[in-house]
């Protein structure tokens, strides 16, 4: 007998978050292309079992683990998914599960994956292939490492960076970016949207903030540093009749 029209189809696995709108949206141009409904497999069970199989024809997308408290508590063992901190832990445990699957047809390389994640080794592989990016002294493996403001303002003296863009190497969204510049006289500051709260926890905030004392900035950089930080110099943007584009 010749195998059914259905069983000829390709047959797609979402791993991902099953109420993302992605995830749906995925789903929806799937089946309108006349292909069977994806599987989806829920990033919650995948980094509780630590490893997942996956059938030979299967053919397996990765999509992203974010907007999902649970997931983000696995990723970063954090209490609120507000929280800046614990970007290195969501790197190590987000690798971790990827090369956790097995079997499948996989559409993202997790070799792949750990350069995207990575703003250091991303932005040394796009430089290495001529694609214009801002100077950077933490860029790849040789660059320099970045364990709290010390550093940072070293970095930025070396190398005449008065103006520069302060990244979490893993971080996402903004998340946890400053925009740091020298004011003159010594003076120094940032403009983020890391709320810095009283007992030293940073949160992430729909309002722009603006600190202007050193050691509030200081705080901010000390509490980041540790899940890897990358420096970039900042460039002015593009602009036409007074208006500035990204």
């Amino acid at each position: 007998m010749s195998p059914s029209g259905s069983e000829t189809l390709p047959r797609f696995t979402v791993v991902g978050n099953p109420e993302n709108r992605r995830v749906a949206l995925f789903a929806e141009a799937v089946t309108a292309a006349g292909l069977p409904a994806p599987r989806v497999v829920p990033w919650t069970r995948v980094l509780r079992a630590g490893r997942t199989e996956f059938a030979p024809g299967e053919i397996v997308r990765i999509d992203s683990p974010g907007e999902n408290a649970d997931v983000d508590r696995l990723l970063r063992d954090v209490d609120d998914p507000t929280r800046v901190e614990g970007t290195a832990r969501w790197y190590a445990r987000f690798l971790a599960a990827v090369r956790g699957l097995r079997g499948g047809v996989r559409l993202d390389d997790p070799d792949d994956l750990a350069v995207l994640f990575d703003k250091r080794r991303c932005h040394a592989v796009l430089g290495a292939a001529d694609v214009p990016v801002p100077f950077s002294p933490t860029s790849a493996a040789a660059g320099a490492a970045v364990d709290g403001w010390d550093d940072v303002r070293l970095l930025m003296r070396e190398h005449r960076m008065p103006r520069l863009f302060v990244k979490l190497a893993h971080g996402s969204s903004a998340s946890g970016v400053l925009a740091v510049e020298a004011a003159g006289r010594g003076r120094v500051r940032a403009t983020t949207s890391v709320e810095l709260a009283p007992d030293g926890r940073l949160f992430n905030s729909l309002r722009v903030r603006r600190y202007e004392r050193e050691q509030d900035i200081a705080a901010i950089v000390d509490t980041l540093a540790p899940d890897g930080l990358h420096l970039e110099r900042w460039l002015p943007k593009a602009s036409q009749h007074g208006r500035v584009a990204d």
